[in-house]
């Protein structure tokens, strides 16, 4: 069955069943996947005796004072300006340096090439463990340290496999014709390799944004102390207030001015709106890279 539009046309577009049931089941993926957050939202806007009695559609009893409390927490700020850098700086930081060990284990005059490779590839499965992380960012000097959340994060075996697979797709007489011309390493790599590569290193810059943005556990176990203080992110303040010690203190003090039509629960979805806020505006700008990225790196094994 089928059913036409333009008559005055002689091709007449035309809608089939299963176009419909493809609309209706992409769109039921779409709902499903949008709705959390949109969920999220929408009780971030609300009140709390509207959040008690079900929000689920739209704001009820539409109020921003969730939005006004969460600025007002002792550190937000700083805390928003460091999680800003370190997902900058992180993600160019361990791009480059990822992006230059798989170009250097692409060349095929370097002297254990293959173990190299397979070096990088161990470390997938088999590490220290905590303690002896713990003692080797004691060792050198990045307690309570910004460096800390960009020098450990530096390579990564995975984004390796990834740029090194995209690197070998490409033709191999494009950097030989440079090397007869008496082009370096340093030299292939900035003017040949980045600019051809540039759909898997989004790829690799969204991979590593998302875990930069994303990350607390460093936070945790690194920065403690007034010294670190100013050097929380974003999201181990979101970890504290997981842990109700937020909520406790509020709660404590719900008849005082400042914290009425506010809870816990409220001040939650909000916080979490904002974390992930900043990845969402990002990813759509970067999806062309990505998926050109990931199926053209999934080529050759």
């Amino acid at each position: 069955m089928t059913f036409r539009f333009g008559l005055q046309s002689k091709k007449r577009d035309e809608i089939t069943i299963l176009d419909i049931l493809n609309i209706l089941i992409c769109g039921s993926f779409a709902f499903i996947c949008i709705y959390p957050l949109y969920y999220i939202l929408i009780n971030s806007l609300s009140s709390p005796g509207a959040v008690v009695r079900g929000v689920f559609f739209y704001p009820l009893e539409f109020t921003l004072r969730s939005y006004n409390e969460l600025w007002n927490i002792p550190g937000i700020q700083s805390s928003v300006i460091i999680s800003i850098l370190r997902t900058v700086v992180g993600s160019v930081y361990t791009t480059f340096c990822s992006s230059f060990a798989a170009y250097i284990l692409t060349r095929r005059h370097l002297p254990f090439r293959k173990a190299f490779y397979r070096f990088f590839i161990v470390t997938m499965y088999i590490n220290a463990g905590f303690i002896a992380n713990y003692l080797l960012i004691t060792s050198l000097g990045l307690r309570n340290n910004f460096l800390v959340y960009i020098l450990p994060y530096g390579v990564s075996a995975f984004y390796i496999i990834l740029i090194k697979t995209y690197i070998e797709s490409m033709a191999a007489s494009v950097w030989e014709s440079a090397e007869i011309d008496g082009a370096g390493v340093a030299r292939i790599y900035f003017s040949i390799i980045l600019p051809l590569a540039k759909p898997i290193l989004a790829c690799i810059i969204i991979f590593a944004a998302v875990f930069q943005w994303n990350a607390w556990a460093d936070n945790l176990f690194f920065i403690s102390g007034s010294r670190g203080r100013h050097l929380n992110t974003l999201q181990y303040l979101l970890y504290i207030n997981l842990q109700s010690a937020l909520g406790a203190a509020f709660r404590e003090t719900g008849g005082e001015a400042g914290v009425l039509n506010i809870s816990p629960t409220t001040l939650r979805m909000a916080m979490t709106f904002i974390t992930v806020l900043p990845i969402l505006c990002v990813y759509p700008f970067m999806q062309r890279h990505f998926t050109k990225g990931i199926m053209l790196g999934a080529v050759k094994g």
